[in-house]
């Protein structure tokens, strides 16, 4: 090969990886006040301190297999209303690591779709313009947001291929 078609190959390359790059962390953006408000929660323990905590009935390991896992969700029960807050999700969820300690894996924004009905409202609920979706059999409506652990999936996916309830 000649240095001029070497140089061509070269230059389509870094302009590929420099596209997606740029369109993954255009897609993050938003997400970094989130991140921001809720780094302080990688220990369980202060976000306990915080008012999130194991909820009867939902206290176990979501796992799904051949789809991935969710992991431990600690939620604020205070939280669970109408209205939602971009920095304040209702849920930190957290995977079991290899060291047996928890590690925060997502946020999760929650609505109880009882009370949503009761607001009237023809479309679901939506957080800084991502619409949560209903989970009929927990009676909610939810988005994830793994900020914390990448999930090839999806950012907003509810259920990431790289999380087990098992420690890794």
């Amino acid at each position: 090969m000649n240095n001029k078609r070497l140089l061509i190959i070269g230059l389509v390359v870094v302009l590929v990886v420099v596209g997606v790059t740029t369109a993954f962390a255009a897609g993050q953006d938003g997400l970094a006040p989130v991140r921001a408000a809720t780094a302080p929660f990688h220990d369980p323990a202060a976000a306990q301190a915080a008012g999130y905590a194991k909820v009867t009935g939902l206290d176990y390991c979501f796992n799904n297999p051949g789809v991935g896992g969710m992991g431990f969700h600690l939620i604020n029960t205070k939280l669970l209303d109408t209205q939602l807050d971009w920095q304040h999700p209702e849920a930190m969820v957290y995977a079991p690591s290899g060291d047996g300690n928890l590690q925060l894996v997502a946020v999760e924004w929650i609505v109880p779709a009882d009370a949503w009905a009761k607001t009237g409202a023809t479309q679901p609920p939506s957080v800084n313009g991502h619409s949560l979706h209903l989970l009929p059999t927990l009676g909610v409506y939810a988005l994830h947001a793994w900020i914390w652990k990448p999930n090839p999936s999806g950012m907003f996916q509810d259920w990431n291929p790289n999380v087990s309830c098992s420690p890794r």
